[in-house]
């Protein structure tokens, strides 16, 4: 039950971020900077949409002889269709946030792991490109976008991340993906560095009998 109730909940996220695309608005975002991330991966998505449609009405053709396992592959390659071009678009109205007390990385409808800035350790611009097969070492999360990473978060203390199904990771260091790296990077760093400036020291008062 808890499997089908995380699935439910995805597809209705999936759903929801479809109308957000459709409507041109985004999620979470007001009042704070926006950072997409869906820029590389855009061409692969309409491409693998493109070829569920092909697929679909070849389907048609060959199963029209059929009705009952033509109208059950329709429905498949509908849904297929839907679920590709939802999850661009939940990776569209779902970009990463930064406000001044923290960083809101996103991907799609899965992954939302709020860091707060004076957790921070580093940050850097680092291009890495990613085997999905490779070992990932405890502590570290991964989320690349088109199997590259382009930001790098060194954290001082973990923090608590969950994967789809619920399990808990504490990770220190976290590789991501934003389309304008540099900027982000150099965001994060002017907000650290303002949280860490000393405060003005105050004026001292004027003694009796000097001007103000």
């Amino acid at each position: 039950m808890r499997l089908a109730r995380v699935l439910v909940l995805h597809e209705l996220r999936l759903l929801a971020g479809l109308a957000l695309w459709i409507a041109r608005r985004t999620h979470g975002t007001r009042g704070r900077e926006a950072f997409g991330y869906a820029r590389g991966q855009g061409f692969v998505m309409f491409g693998f949409a493109f070829v569920c449609v092909v697929e679909s009405l070849t389907m048609s053709v060959l199963l029209r002889d059929y009705p009952t396992a033509h109208r059950i592959v329709l429905v498949l390659d509908v849904y297929t269709v839907l679920f590709v071009v939802g999850l661009h678009a939940a990776s569209v109205v779902r970009p990463h946030v930064l406000d001044p007390d923290a960083l809101r990385i996103r991907r799609a409808a899965h992954v939302d792991l709020r860091i707060p800035l004076q957790q921070v350790d580093s940050v850097r611009r680092e291009l890495r490109f990613h085997d999905s097969r490779a070992h990932r070492p405890d502590g570290e999360l991964d989320l690349p976008v088109g199997s590259q990473t382009t930001i790098t978060l060194e954290l001082a203390e973990p923090v608590a991340h969950f994967t789809f199904l619920g399990r808990r990771r504490d990770v220190r260091l976290v590789r991501f993906h934003a389309d304008d790296a540099d900027t982000l990077v150099r965001e994060i760093r002017a907000l650290k560095q303002a949280r860490t400036a000393p405060s003005p020291s105050p004026s001292p008062s004027p003694t009796p009998g000097q001007p103000a």
